[in-house]
């Protein structure tokens, strides 16, 4: 990543680096990663544009790139572990990620963070960001493939070895690096088959949009800017944000005119308008989630949006369903490049609970659903654990259920992060 890539990271001003500098502070101190951009871009005064863009791109990148920079502070004899102030481990990481990741020349990354300022308290000088900025270290990244991707693409070590696991022979290491991607924003164009005719309109106003040849609706904004959002096709329901794993599994589930079906873990209700808008005005959705506020979102969307054949029964309808989705709660590992801080948070543990809770819900759904329908197993994790083995699982403890085909989103084959599908029927 250069700076010639202006228009995806935004520009590093010094009001820019200040504030993605105290982004990271907060992260580092605990602060949600989501929560700490926001107050950041809050308190950062007159931003332009590309400014506001630049401050999320650094803030994920430093949480992205910390085992890799902390590697490199190391070799360099000064490790975060004699760092003591949190400024100063933020400061020092933000100069490494600008000279080895941005490639960025010294007297620009000094421009942006040079005393005074941008943040206090602050005890490692500007003579020692000057000279490590200044030099070039050659960083020993281990001995094996996998030693050597954890340490490139900043993995924690159970993490890389669970993703290996499930990971096709040869192939961590793209997955790893696409896992570290800043993600495209990508939307879905309603009504099903128009995007042809709305690129079209988009380009000729000038928009930054391009078809996505991997799905059918998808499309793509070609640069890092948000002015679609200000756009009436937006504002009119005509597009919705998500992800291109997302589009997939949602058209995995096949769902076809007339039928009935239970968006089960609705959320907010992205994979619910896709299923409405499959089944038509003569089928029905049933849209369920245990939070109530994520729930609220979706119910305000459907709304918005005057879609009739879409519901909100508690409990569910399952007995009614032809199909069934199951977006379950997961690790969401194959999304890391949105909130690549939550690797750091994972744990081993974690994953094992989510699995059990995983197949617990498919055993609630199982068990109420009627004969010959179906039930669609998802999750945005690139883990075994949480994928093919709770199917494993799921079909060992119900033997009247047939597993009738798998979906696999690998990140580093399909721009958007890694995916799975699997669909479970009942005889």
């Amino acid at each position: 990543m250069s700076d010639s890539a202006g228009d995806i990271v935004g520009i590093a001003s010094r009001k820019a680096a200040t504030a993605a500098l105290k982004a990271h502070v907060a992260v580092i101190k605990g602060t949600p990663m989501r929560k700490a951009i926001s107050e950041a871009l809050a308190e950062g005064g007159n931003l332009g544009g590309k400014e506001r863009r630049f401050i999320a791109f650094a803030t994920r990148e430093l949480s992205r790139h910390i085992r890799r920079l902390n590697l490199s502070a190391t070799t360099r004899g000064h490790p975060m572990s004699k760092l003591h102030l949190p400024e100063d481990q933020a400061i020092f990481r933000y100069a490494l990620w600008r000279k080895e990741i941005c490639r960025a020349e010294a007297h620009k990354i000094m421009t942006e963070i040079q005393l005074p300022g941008p943040i206090r308290p602050r005890g490692i000088p500007d003579q020692l960001i000057r000279a490590e900025v200044e030099r070039t270290v050659e960083l020993d990244f281990g001995k094996t493939p996998l030693e050597r991707a954890m340490n490139v693409h900043s993995f924690p070590t159970w993490l890389a070895e669970a993703i290996n696991d499930a990971a096709p022979d040869g192939e961590l290491d793209a997955i790893l690096e696409a896992l570290n991607r800043e993600p495209t924003l990508t939307l879905r164009v309603r009504p099903v088959g128009s995007r042809d005719a709305l690129v079209a309109e988009l380009l000729a106003q000038k928009y930054p949009v391009e078809a996505c040849a991997e799905v059918a609706d998808a499309l793509r904004i070609t640069d890092g800017s948000r002015a679609i959002f200000e756009s009436r096709w937006m504002k009119e329901g005509r597009l919705q944000v998500m992800d291109l794993g997302s589009q997939l599994l949602a058209q995995f589930c096949e769902a076809k005119p007339g039928q009935t079906v239970v968006d089960y873990c609705a959320g907010a209700g992205g994979k619910t308008l896709v299923l409405a808008d499959a089944v038509g005005p003569t089928g029905k959705v049933f849209a369920w989630d245990l939070s109530e506020k994520r729930l609220k979102e979706a119910r305000s969307r459907v709304g918005e949006l005057k879609i009739r054949h879409v519901s909100f029964p508690s409990p569910p309808r399952i007995d009614l369903a032809d199909l069934v989705l199951v977006d379950a709660p997961c690790s969401g590992t194959g999304t890391l490049g949105r909130e690549p801080d939550q690797k750091w948070k994972l744990s081993a543990k974690q994953i094992d609970e989510l699995a059990a809770t995983q197949l617990g819900i498919l055993k609630d759904v199982a068990r109420r659903l009627k004969p010959g329908a179906t039930i669609i197993y998802g999750t945005c994790s690139v883990l075994r654990q949480e994928n093919e083995d709770v199917v494993r699982k799921f079909l060992e403890s119900h033997p009247g259920f047939t597993e009738r085909g798998m979906l696999r989103v690998w990140p580093h084959r399909l721009e958007g992060g890694g995916f799975f599908g699997a669909r479970l029927t009942r005889a």
